[in-house]
């Protein structure tokens, strides 16, 4: 299977669903690592309403499939898992360079980073 190529500016605002069809939030921003030119995580809105009181969330990019039949993201993850995942407020994200969230983010959805074994 060849891989669909979107725009970035396209997925922001996408909605995300689970698998059973519940939404879930939607798509914030898209952090892309700069040395591998690979998309590292999604953050995730979810909670609160009409953009009130949600938290974000930094989800592994490896943990979405995409519905292309109804353009959104598909994440197979509880909600209960989500409501205690590491989060961050939307005023107030995490230093990127630190990689000790990151990978405490990967940990917790039980994923590798992939520059994990890569020398630089």
């Amino acid at each position: 299977m060849l891989p669909v190529n979107l725009s970035a500016s396209t997925m922001i605002g996408t909605n995300v669903k689970n698998p059973q069809g519940d939404s879930l939030g939607d798509i914030k921003e898209i952090m892309i690592d700069t040395i591998s030119a690979r998309v590292s995580y999604v953050v995730l809105s979810f909670g609160g309403f009409m953009g009130l009181g949600d938290k974000y969330f930094a989800i592994p990019w490896e943990a979405f499939t995409i519905d292309e039949d109804d353009d959104e993201f598909v994440l197979d993850v509880p909600k209960e898992k989500l409501e205690n995942a590491p989060g961050f407020d939307k005023d107030n994200w995490p230093n990127n360079a630190d990689h000790t969230y990151v990978n405490s983010v990967f940990d917790y959805y039980g994923y590798r980073p992939h520059w994990e074994g890569v020398q630089l």
